[in-house]
């Protein structure tokens, strides 16, 4: 059967990094995209960018999609305008790529259940395509950001298996590896590798900062000697402030997790130095660089 995506239009919610990249993405692959956004300014520049086939700041633009993405920062995602519920088609596959899981099915399994004539909270999917830069916004998007990457999925046991195919279609239309788990275990484990690393960078670049101010011209100096290392470590520290917060507000106690195992970590790592145990700490770093491609 041809999949949902080809059939009917795709209703687009948001075009930011993660909405703008889709709209590409599905137009490129012949897809009629809809698209909703906030602003008259941003509806301008996304239609001067091509991002969709429609672009309107009327929630009624979704009217006729058979799948709608909830491309949507986390606040707005967990705390839905009532006018965009009411907008969305009876009968439509709905899903999200926010990066927890929880919250956002306990909020939409909620919403939709008491939305009466909406799509109903079976056809929700929730879903966390793993990809992303450090841009923001509607310049942000852009094409193939999903070829390779993790697209996961936390279906319910009432999910409608119907509409847990379409969104994996569609994520597979767009070049990703299709994956599905329980909503705790895919926010326990995005917390280590996605989560984690945001404050992780973040600290580093503090400790940078305030280090160097503690010798001889070292702010200057140490912003001089930064390099590519430095670059790739601090990547996601140095992104967007506020979906950090969201983040941390949301996933904060699989993070409070995850920082705990990282304090040890640096623990161990720091009274070997302390000790001057030089074989225990090259022993440890070949573990890491034994550890690192499985990530990769």
């Amino acid at each position: 059967m041809t999949p949902l995506w080809q059939r009917e239009p795709v209703g687009v919610v948001g075009l930011g990094l993660i909405g703008g990249s889709l709209g590409l993405d599905l137009m490129a692959a012949g897809a009629q995209v809809r698209a909703l956004v906030h602003r008259p300014a941003t509806a301008a520049r996304a239609r001067e960018r091509g991002l969709a086939t429609e672009v309107s700041t009327d929630p009624a633009v979704l009217a006729g999609c058979g799948l709608v993405v909830l491309a949507l920062p986390l606040d707005r995602l967990l705390d839905p305008h009532p006018a965009l519920v009411t907008a969305l088609p009876v009968g439509a596959v709905v899903t999200d790529v926010g990066s927890v899981k929880g919250p956002v099915l306990r909020c939409w399994r909620g919403v939709l259940a008491g939305a009466g004539d909406g799509p109903g909270a079976s056809r929700f999917v929730a879903s966390h395509p793993m990809a992303g830069t450090a841009r923001a916004g509607v310049e942000a998007g852009e094409a193939g950001l999903f070829r390779g990457r993790p697209w996961v999925a936390t279906p319910e046991a009432g999910t409608d298996p119907a509409a847990l195919q379409a969104v994996r279609e569609l994520a597979e239309a767009l070049g990703a590896r299709w994956l599905c788990c329980g909503a705790e275990a895919h926010d326990r484990a995005v917390a280590l590798i996605s989560h984690l690393p945001v404050l992780a960078g973040a600290a580093l670049l503090q400790a940078a900062d305030a280090g160097g101010g503690e010798i001889a011209a070292g702010a200057e100096l140490v912003r001089a000697l930064a390099s590519t290392g430095f670059a790739d470590t601090t990547r996601v520290g140095g992104g967007n402030p506020e979906l950090g917060m969201l983040m941390a507000r949301a996933n904060r106690a699989a993070l409070l997790e995850a920082l705990d195992h990282y304090r040890q970590s640096l623990a161990s790592l720091e009274a070997m130095v302390v000790g001057e145990e030089w074989s225990a700490l090259q022993q440890s770093l070949a573990r890491s660089q034994a550890l690192r491609p499985d990530f990769l």
